[in-house]
């Protein structure tokens, strides 16, 4: 882990682990059964449909790589980019990686109004 990582992880819940290791948008792997003519029952799993996209963070100024199921691509072009969806989505539903990205982009945003001309906020009256 990085070390300006608060400890989230303890609290967070691992029904599905795998969904901690992406942006998943609360998507879990469901269960049911197969039912074909003869009636005979047997159980199933349906995972979420995950992609392995690259996407443009712009308070990091690179590509991200992210496995990202489809709900949460978008839902990420609807809010306007990682930033913002990374920044307003609730916690439970990004995972340990959302929550990275998460501190990173603050951090990065952070950066740069620091980093502005005489430490002025950038959206200050000029």
């Amino acid at each position: 882990m990085h070390p300006s990582l608060p400890s989230f992880v303890a609290a967070l819940s691992q029904p599905f682990k795998r969904s901690q290791l992406g942006l998943f948008h609360g998507k879990m792997k469901q269960y049911g059964n197969n039912v074909p003519f003869s009636k005979k029952k047997t159980r199933r799993t349906w995972l979420p449909n995950i992609q392995s996209k690259r996407l443009f963070s712009d308070a990091l100024g690179e590509m991200v790589r992210v496995k990202v199921t489809t709900h949460a691509l978008k839902t990420i072009r609807k809010v306007g980019g990682l930033d913002q969806y990374v920044l307003n989505t609730k916690s439970d539903l990004l995972g340990w990686e959302g929550m990275r990205l998460r501190v990173a982009v603050r951090e990065a945003q952070e950066r740069k109004v620091f980093s502005s001309p005489s430490g002025a906020h950038p959206h200050a009256p000029l």
